[in-house]
């Protein structure tokens, strides 16, 4: 006998009634966003999502004012068999004396038995509103390719003896991203096109659904070695309960940045970012788990960044960047 048990961020697990130990059935399968209630799989959501925005919104792109690439490694809920594990990079730069800029972003996300790659290019155009305010009009395109081998666990349940899904799909996006040098506050919804995968099958549901991002910080003086920054990330999907992402990271000599963050119905983060040379930034964070569910059969999620911003011109110096 199976059911279907919740998760954080509306993913499933399929239980069977024999299995006692958690690590036992996980690897049956981890089904995607409401994947058997009709939905498949959410927008990947990152821990430090502040030093990693274009991953959100595409009106981020070019903001360092300058070349930027950003490589990012997710590992969530470790501990369980075919746990969520992601991996993005990013590169984005303004074109020089031109108000627009360039991206381009690639993700890959596997969760139990399903998986997709998505490769998009964005493109931002920039208008100063005042002598420091500028406003970010972003949009990008791409194609994701999604992936289920159902078919390994089709003994286990008759639900997926349809077999295997293997399908290509287009989607766009778009953002807008206002800042100034302590400020910023950004809205977008990185895939607009709501996607059935399946289509051959008549009984299937399953799409990709649409997303909105809400999010915002500012760097707050504590003196001439400390800053206060906060931040907040809110996430909007159709079906599903609002999320909230409450952040504080504190900056340390403009070298380290330690944080707090607290998800809705889903756990605590401790963040922490060196600043290892001018150009080079390395960033790790740990979510403790806070959902009863789950805190006793895993040790949490790990996340890692490092940010490298080019330099071409000998005598250019980077200021330092708070998001």
């Amino acid at each position: 006998m199976t059911n279907l048990k919740q998760l954080p961020d509306g993913y499933f697990i399929l239980m069977h009634k024999k299995m006692k130990k958690p690590s036992k059935y996980i690897f049956i399968l981890i089904v995607l966003l409401q994947v058997i209630n009709g939905y498949s799989q959410q927008q990947v959501m990152f821990t430090q999502y502040m030093f990693n925005n274009l991953a959100i919104n595409p009106a981020y792109a070019g903001h360092h004012g300058h070349m930027s690439a950003t490589a990012l490694v997710r590992e969530q809920w470790t501990g369980l068999d075919g746990a969520p594990s992601t991996q993005t990079f990013s590169i984005h730069t303004p074109i020089t004396k031109q108000r627009f800029s360039l991206g381009a972003l690639f993700v890959h996300d596997k969760i139990g038995v399903t998986e997709q790659t998505g490769t998009y290019l964005s493109y931002a155009y920039r208008i100063p509103l005042s002598e420091k305010g500028k406003l970010s009009f972003g949009l990008q395109g791409g194609i994701t390719h999604y992936n289920a081998q159902f078919s390994v666990i089709s003994s286990t349940n008759p639900i997926f003896a349809n077999g295997d899904i293997s399908e290509i799909h287009p989607n766009v996006g778009f953002g807008l991203f206002y800042n100034t040098d302590k400020f910023y506050a950004g809205l977008s919804t990185p895939q607009l096109m709501e996607t059935v995968f399946d289509k051959e099958n008549p009984d299937s549901e399953s799409i990709v659904i649409r997303h909105y991002f809400l999010s915002s910080g500012y760097v707050f003086d504590l003196g001439n070695s400390l800053k206060l920054k906060p931040n907040i990330l809110v996430k909007a999907v159709n079906g599903a309960p609002v999320q909230i992402d409450l952040n504080a990271n504190l900056l340390i000599n403009h070298v380290i940045w330690v944080g707090l963050s607290w998800r809705s119905f889903d756990s605590v983060d401790a963040l922490l970012q060196l600043q290892l040379t001018d150009q080079l930034q390395l960033g790790y964070a740990y979510d403790f788990i806070t959902t009863t569910d789950l805190r006793h059969i895993n040790t949490g999620s790990h996340e890692f960044m490092l940010n490298y911003q080019f330099s071409f011109a000998k005598t250019r110096v980077i200021t330092p960047r708070y998001f």
